[in-house]
């Protein structure tokens, strides 16, 4: 059985005007209480149960948040300021730990429904392909189906309609050398002229026309950005329902609630 590391993007404070923030109070929103715990526990204790994952890197929070991995490993660094500059300071950070590692699971910290069979399945799938990014999508039926009310945010391609996941695996090649991905990614975080030039116009166009596939997606934007990659329609919408929004929040507390009472 293969184990990959992973790495909880937890990072980040919400702004004032930030619609969570009557919920963190200033703090990060990874630490905000959902159903008797912190909302990134929740996270990191699907990840303890894993079979497919090893040791733990939280990003953006210290030790003492207190919060624990089962019996795995977990290891702290803080915030390098932005979510690409956070991925790639976890693949740093895990390689430190793991120079032999050539692949991370990258999971946000703001996903608490999910669970340990959803995190294994995700590697599994994931490691059936040498790419260097693997990204999960899940279909808009799948989410309402489980998720009423969610009103994710949905990209309309051809034969589907998908929103992103929450997780994904990263090839630890990307920090290995002088790769310019980064350097790209970062540069176009707030220009939209050349966040398009970074997706591609021909990109944009067959989204426009509704004649982009997932995998063509992935295809000809990795191929803008000099690496590979592979979507990967994920069946578990947990993987997806993030908590950006007061009402998600509540819709969350309420199924995590219902679980527990379930057993």
């Amino acid at each position: 059985m293969t184990q990959v590391d992973a790495m909880v993007a937890a990072g980040g404070e919400i702004a004032p005007d930030d619609p969570l923030y009557p919920l963190t109070k200033g703090g990060p929103k990874a630490l905000v209480s959902i159903s008797g715990k912190p909302m990134v526990q929740w996270v990191l204790d699907a990840l303890a149960g894993a079979d497919r994952v090893g040791r733990v890197v939280v990003v953006g929070l210290t030790p003492a948040s207190g919060l624990r991995c089962g019996d795995k490993p977990l290891d702290f660094i803080p915030s390098a300021g932005s979510m690409v500059a956070n991925a790639r300071a976890g693949l740093q950070y895990g390689l430190q730990l793991n120079s032999s590692a050539t692949r991370m699971l990258w999971v946000s910290a703001d996903i608490p429904t999910v669970r340990a069979k959803h995190f294994n399945w995700l590697v599994d799938e994931c490691l059936k392909t040498d790419v260097d990014f693997c990204y999960s999508v899940i279909e808009r039926p799948v989410m309402e189906k489980r998720f009423p009310g969610s009103r994710r945010s949905y990209t309309r391609l051809k034969g589907a309609t998908v929103c992103g996941g929450d997780s994904g695996l990263l090839a630890t090649r990307l920090v290995k050398g002088d790769n310019p991905v980064w350097e790209k990614i970062t540069d176009a975080r707030k220009n939209v002229f050349k966040q398009a030039s970074l997706i591609g116009y021909e990109t944009l166009l067959l989204l426009a026309l509704r004649q982009l596939t997932a995998e063509r997606a992935v295809q000809l934007v990795g191929k803008k950005m000099g690496i590979t990659g592979r979507p990967v329609f994920c069946p578990y919408a947990e993987i997806g329902m993030d908590v950006d929004k007061p009402f998600q929040y509540e819709i969350v507390a309420r199924d995590l609630e219902r679980m527990k009472t379930e057993g």
